[in-house]
């Protein structure tokens, strides 16, 4: 498939006058057309929830829009909690799914009613030694161990992962949980990342399925749920085809009709927790090409950096890039397109063969909507950037300003220097 960026290059003119790049921009129209198409193709099942997973892009405005839509928040630490609950969604729209989880945030989860996620069977009794009680509805992550296979091999390896129950303490946990007053259950599993195919879900929501069947008669626990959390891919490379949502709807129905509804659990709801694919194809990092350097190979040097994205670097992820007003031209040069940070990996791309770059020239680096300003950081004293918003209108709002040097140095306000800096 081709890439095309939501923006062009006189949009990005204009909008550069009000706001310097780098920036992450979103694409409301995109998300608000795919959060329908989510919702339509798991309406078959009455309980369906889509639980965002606030990590991917923890954005207050983009959040809202997916509300809108009755997606709830996944949650993984005590800030997103925060976040959600000063957002109006609480109670039984979150769900907090924590790994290796401090007091505080189960404290804070139970507070406003969040679903607790346990990510390990001994946290059944730090949970109860928190709160004093546990609640009556929980759920617990499960992790099958060895690798997960699909027609095509090896998707990932959850036997690597350090995140959920085995098999044997899934069915002990639930057990005692049962014991200790819990009445209502769920069932969470995370078993591939980035999957792009239309299988992943239907063959992890037959596992989660078949071992439900057997929760309930070996464990005589009340399922009222299960999680098939995220996984869920989008088409970093061009040469990917995208999921298509509906199929897997469908996909998932299919299983949960020869599983579940024979079994007299035709009311168990699925829940699903993608971020990714919510978010990430309807984001991009707009930078300016401000350097050129030809030595052993030809660099192109951008105003951004491995703060703004940071995938490429610790992954070496693949994200496209269009260079805007040159979307016909022939790719003909090839570059490194690097950052500014004191680090080798400091690169969106390496040997690519992209249009011939002009200093000026802006360039929209792709699906950058999931995991990436999320993941910036300040290495070298570096600033995040902006977050912007093209509104169905063709307006551009701001969602998120620029941090600042009085932010990056706000947390040495205990020490002389603070007042001796200039800002």
């Amino acid at each position: 498939m081709k890439k095309v960026p939501f923006v062009t290059k006189e949009m990005i003119e204009e909008i550069t006058k009000t706001y310097p790049t780098p920036f992450h921009i979103y694409d409301e129209k995109g998300i608000r057309e795919n959060a329908k198409a989510v919702k339509e193709a798991f309406a078959w099942n009455k309980g369906f929830k889509e639980y965002f997973a606030v990590k991917a892009t923890p954005n207050p405005f983009l959040i809202n829009i997916l509300h809108e839509y009755g997606c709830g928040c996944d949650c993984s630490s005590l800030t997103e909690l925060m976040l959600s609950n000063a957002l109006g969604i609480n109670g039984h729209d979150i769900m907090f799914s924590s790994n290796d989880t401090p007091a505080e945030d189960y404290e804070y989860a139970a507070k406003v009613g969040a679903i607790i996620n346990l990510d390990d069977i001994t946290h059944i009794d730090f949970v109860e030694k928190i709160l004093g009680k546990l609640p009556e509805t929980m759920s617990c992550r499960y992790n099958p161990g060895g690798v997960f296979q699909m027609s095509n091999g090896i998707m990932d390896n959850p036997g690597d992962a350090k995140y959920g129950f085995t098999t044997e303490q899934l069915f002990e946990g639930f057990r005692i949980l049962k014991e200790k007053g819990v009445k209502h259950f769920g069932i969470h599993a995370f078993l591939a990342s980035n999957t792009v195919t239309n299988e992943y879900y239907p063959q992890l929501a037959k596992q989660l399925f078949e071992i439900a069947v057997k929760l309930k008669e070996e464990t005589g626990a009340n399922i009222e749920f299960i999680n098939l959390s995220g996984g869920v891919g989008i088409p970093y490379t061009p040469d990917q085809e995208a999921n298509d949502i509906c199929v897997i709807g469908e996909g998932v129905r299919k299983v949960y009709e020869e599983v579940l509804v024979p079994a007299g659990m035709g009311e168990v709801a699925i829940y699903t927790e993608m971020g990714r694919f919510m978010m990430g194809p309807y984001g991009e990092l707009i930078t300016k090409a401000i350097h050129e350097k030809h030595t052993h190979k030809e660099y192109i040097g951008v105003d951004a950096c491995a703060v703004n994205l940071m995938r490429p670097a610790i992954y070496g992820a693949y994200h496209h890039i269009t260079v805007l007003g040159k979307e016909n031209a022939p790719c003909d040069h090839k570059y490194d397109v690097t950052g500014s940070l004191c680090e080798n990996n400091d690169k969106f791309a390496v040997d690519r063969m992209l249009p011939e770059i002009k200093i000026g020239d802006y360039l929209a680096i792709h699906d950058t909507g999931a995991h990436g300003y999320a993941m910036g950081y300040n290495y070298n004293g570096k600033l995040k950037s902006a977050e912007l918003l093209l509104k169905e209108d063709g307006s551009v709002q701001l969602i998120r300003r620029a941090e600042t040097p009085k932010d990056y140095f706000a947390t040495l306000d205990c020490f002389d220097v603070y007042n001796k800096i200039e800002f």
